[in-house]
């Protein structure tokens, strides 16, 4: 018996190895390179549209547009970037704008600290433009002894202002004309006269363009703020930090 099966053994991978031979088809061409590189980039396409639809299910606008972009560049007239065309422009939107906002809070920094036996609580933000040169703070400032005030501070010479003198300045585009005055203890600085004034006009305006000069050779120049992300709950109120009389 072990004889007879030990026989038919070679029959029998004979026979499986002419049934595998005949279950190929026969005659079909070997996928050529280009067709091989299709179906992989067909196969990352889709993983990485997965991957744009969950990042698209959870929020993350930063990567959703990362995501979409590649989708777009790698695969141009893919099905997933036919998808990803449909949603991305208005998420590309949305973060943009976010980015913008958060820039624009960025730019003002908000600070409560002693300051001259008392407490001040201040909101500053510099020039945006010129990009070069040195900067200006606009500064916020309320003070426990010295009330609210507002003011421009740059650096030592300071500003060219005799008296009083007006500051003329654009509010997205519309002019205006700020009354100011140096202080007499000789900082570089321009305080603003009516700063009741000058805070409901910052609240509404997104840009503000100031023209000064500088009292080191007379130099004029435009200082130019970005006042849209200013927060007035962070500049914080303190006791006896209204306007003193």
């Amino acid at each position: 018996m072990k004889s007879a099966l030990r026989s038919l053994l070679p029959l029998a991978l004979c026979a499986g190895v002419a049934l595998a031979a005949c279950s190929q088809p026969s005659g079909a061409p070997a996928p050529t390179a280009a067709q091989q590189q299709a179906q992989a980039d067909a196969a990352t396409a889709a993983r990485n549209l997965a991957t744009y639809r969950q990042l698209v299910r959870i929020g993350d606008d930063e990567m959703v547009v990362a995501m979409g972009k590649d989708i777009l560049s790698r695969f141009p007239g893919s099905d997933a970037a036919k998808e990803v065309q449909q949603t991305l422009p208005a998420i590309e939107q949305r973060y943009a704008a976010k980015r913008e906002k958060n820039r624009l809070a960025g730019l003002w920094v908000y600070q409560v600290a002693p300051m001259a036996g008392g407490t001040q609580s201040t909101a500053a933000i510099y020039n945006s433009e010129p990009v070069t040169g040195d900067k200006v703070q606009l500064v916020l400032r309320r003070h426990t002894s010295w009330g609210q005030s507002v003011f421009l501070y740059g650096s030592k010479p300071g500003f060219v202002c005799r008296g009083n003198c007006t500051i003329l300045g654009h509010a997205d585009g519309k002019t205006v004309r700020i009354k100011a005055f140096a202080p007499s203890t000789g900082e570089p600085a321009l305080m603003i006269i009516n700063d009741k004034a000058f805070l409901a006009l910052l609240k509404k305006t997104r840009k503000l363009s100031l023209e000064v000069t500088f009292a080191d050779g007379d130099k004029k120049q435009t200082l130019v703020y970005e006042l849209a992300g200013f927060d007035p709950a962070r500049w914080q109120p303190l006791p006896g930090g209204g306007k003193k009389r």
